[in-house]
């Protein structure tokens, strides 16, 4: 976890006029669970209006999520997080003026999720954000200062870390955490993860939606389809099984609606997933106790977005199967707010000493 000192009343506000946040900051979403009781989520994208034409149309300085996307043509629109990080964060001090919208972008959508949060006036607002399990400092600095005008302390913790605290699952238990840019890798064995117990590849969401893109200009000679809508073909028929529904998509060829059948387009890129995921599972368990694999091998936890796809853990399952002699593999029940719940517990649960004041 990333901190440094806090002060000295931390303590005596930790349990009164204090909001508890827990924050999933994902490339592809954003969530939070609060102790209020309250739960958001919203799709990780940002637009301010183009022109003094599309302010005057749009009424607003800046839209998020789904309404951002929406009037996209209206806007310029950004996704301020690739691979699980800020864009152009972690550069040698380049501030171009890309780096600084995205910067702007990401301290825009932290300050919406924590709205959305419904803080009282009076509270104070602590706030525990997921971050890659293997994000540098430079980024972990990056999301802590986008994080600085909206909360009073922060604490950052790996995704995979909070999802294995949120379902109270701590000792011999591996976590993947699926997401858009970066698949999270954890193991636990009854203490904090050090470096050495987690891995983190690029091999997630965004890369099944580039597969899915590739195979459709193969399978759908003259179609035309943005980056958008296979996204959302993929988030409606994602499947790894063999039997999975017939996926039909209705795609303009020179202007006119034609029907193709992308069944196995999507197969294909959604199983992209399970053999770079079951390769750094066995770097996990192998470099662990010997005496302790095959219990890591049996709690394999599977979460994020990515867990979403109809089959995967049965398709991990066997491939670990296949390579590594055996695992048992179990997809968390809210792949959504996993992460967020479990940083909420951690935000509850850790001393004030583990706190960065921010203001």
């Amino acid at each position: 976890m990333a901190q440094e000192d806090v002060h000295e009343e931390s303590g005596s506000t930790k349990d009164s006029g204090v909001l508890y946040l827990g924050i999933d900051l994902g490339t592809s979403r954003t969530s939070v669970s609060a102790s209020n009781g309250v739960r958001e989520t919203v799709p990780s994208f940002v637009g301010y209006p183009k022109d003094v034409v599309s302010r005057k149309l749009l009424k607003k300085d800046v839209l998020f999520g789904d309404e951002a996307i929406e009037k996209r043509l209206s806007v310029n629109l950004y996704r301020p997080l690739e691979h699980g990080v800020l864009k152009y964060s972690d550069g040698e001090g380049d501030k171009s003026s890309e780096a600084e919208n995205n910067q702007r972008a990401a301290r825009d959508l932290i300050r919406e999720i924590i709205m959305r949060a419904r803080p009282r006036k009076d509270e104070l607002i602590y706030a525990v954000i997921g971050a890659p399990a293997q994000a540098s400092i430079n980024n972990k600095e990056a999301i802590i200062q986008a994080a600085r005008e909206s909360v009073d302390s922060v604490m950052l913790c790996s995704e995979p870390f909070a999802v294995a605290y949120g379902q109270e699952m701590l000792e011999d238990v591996l976590v993947i955490d699926i997401g858009a840019g970066t698949t999270d890798l954890c193991r636990m064995h009854g203490t904090m993860p050090e470096d050495a117990d987690q891995l983190t590849i690029t091999v997630a969401g965004d890369h099944v939606d580039r597969k899915l893109g590739e195979f459709m200009k193969e399978a759908c000679p003259g179609a035309q389809f943005t980056v958008q809508m296979v996204k959302q073909i993929k988030e409606k028929y994602s499947s790894v099984a063999e039997a999975m529904e017939p996926a039909m998509v209705e795609l303009p060829v020179g202007g006119r609606p034609t029907k193709f059948d992308i069944t196995d387009c999507v197969r294909a890129a959604c199983r992209e997933l399970v053999p770079p995921i079951v390769e750094n599972l066995g770097k996990l368990v192998s470099s662990f106790d010997p005496e302790f694999q095959d219990r890591l091998k049996n709690r394999v936890l599977l979460a994020g977005g990515g867990s979403l796809v109809k089959g995967l853990d049965n398709a991990i399952e066997a491939e670990m199967h296949r390579e590594l002699g055996g695992g048992r593999v179990l997809r968390i029940e809210e792949p959504v707010y996993g992460g967020a719940e479990g940083a909420l517990k951690i935000a509850h649960d850790m001393p004030a000493e583990y706190w960065e004041k921010l203001k």
